[in-house]
């Protein structure tokens, strides 16, 4: 799957979240996520840009890999793949007896809300600060995704720089 997504900094969640509720967003969720990034012992994948991440939350374990962000696209594009699992510390064992290194660790509270067929999140990310994530929940073509999501950060209030950088690479960013 093609992950479209624009990613902003807020200096405060609330004024989106007031905005989401006045345009009647569903929350569907309210989260705290511990996401272990990993690198493979046969490439770095800050050099390829890529990522493996273990996402624990509440409800679910996911492994997540990201590919390569594609250069055509005003927001971040890249190809990724999820899948849910049962034992996050036994696959990170397994990641670990593999030669995959541990990199960093990215810590979360995140609010999740449906609107007008997007997903938006509302992130509080330690060590970072205040991001509001939207992304299409059917991806339309490309071009008109991005429009879609101009279209709902402008309903919500959103606005300023596109950080097309992860979580990790903003973390790592700081070290």
């Amino acid at each position: 799957m093609l992950e479209i997504e624009l990613k902003v900094k807020v200096s405060d969640l609330a004024p989106v979240r007031e905005r989401l509720t006045v345009l009647h967003a569903a929350m569907t969720e309210r989260t705290f996520e511990h996401d272990v990034y990993y690198n493979a012992p046969d490439r770095d994948f800050v050099s390829t840009d890529e990522a493996l991440r273990v996402r624990y939350s509440q409800n679910r374990i996911i492994v997540t890999y990201k590919g390569a962000k594609k250069p055509d696209f005003e927001f971040k594009a890249r190809e990724e793949i999820n899948v849910d699992i049962g034992n996050g510390e036994a696959f990170e064992r397994m990641l670990d007896l593999l030669g995959f290194r541990c990199t960093a660790v990215v810590e979360k509270t995140r609010e999740y809300y449906l609107f007008e067929n997007a997903s938006i999140a509302l992130d509080d990310v330690r060590g970072l600060g205040f991001f509001v994530e939207i992304e299409l929940n059917n991806q339309e073509t490309p071009k008109n995704a991005e429009k879609v999501i101009k279209t709902i950060a402008g309903k919500i209030g959103v606005e300023g720089e596109h950080i097309l950088s992860s979580y990790l690479e903003l973390l790592l960013a700081t070290h």
